[in-house]
């Protein structure tokens, strides 16, 4: 018969490796994002127009777009830093709500289809729709980045 001890251990292991595995990974909680205010994301096959948007200490280029509601905006986003950055695409309110939680969290990644962090030197895509007109805002919400003025503005017509 085995030691009751081991096998104890031996189900203590097996649970917490069911629990593991039943709960998907991520770097980031969901944000219960049923809809995104600034609109949704997009078809990779069929963007309107592609911008390009620099990150660096502590500013984007640019820092004011024009798109027209309806439009699709194929974002290239490119870290021109020399430290992580990110870019999040939502209401001012709505960064300025996240930025609280990163503020606890500094090293949460986005899991979300309007935002992604960068390390220095990487770049990556994020298709956008923008279904609503209203002013809207991508910011890097890293603690401080933002505070020193790391957000743009994207006004829909």
């Amino acid at each position: 018969m085995e030691n009751p001890v081991k096998q104890l251990t031996s189900i203590g292991i097996a649970l917490i490796a069911l629990s593991v595995t039943a709960v998907p990974s991520r770097g980031h909680e969901k944000h219960g994002h049923e809809s995104y205010s600034a609109g949704e994301p997009g078809d990779p096959s069929k963007p309107s127009r592609t911008v390009e948007v620099e990150m660096k200490e502590m500013e984007f280029t640019p820092f004011r777009i024009e798109v027209k509601r309806g439009e699709q905006i194929r974002f290239v986003i490119r870290n021109a830093g020399t430290e992580d950055h990110e870019f999040l695409l939502a209401t001012t309110e709505e960064n300025l709500k996240h930025a609280e939680v990163m503020k606890k969290h500094p090293h949460m990644e986005h899991d979300d289809p309007n935002g992604v962090r960068l390390a220095p030197k990487k770049s990556a895509e994020i298709v956008w729709k923008f279904t609503k007109a209203g002013t809207f805002e991508y910011s890097c919400l890293i603690p401080d980045h933002r505070d020193y003025g790391m957000s743009g503005r994207v006004i829909v017509k």
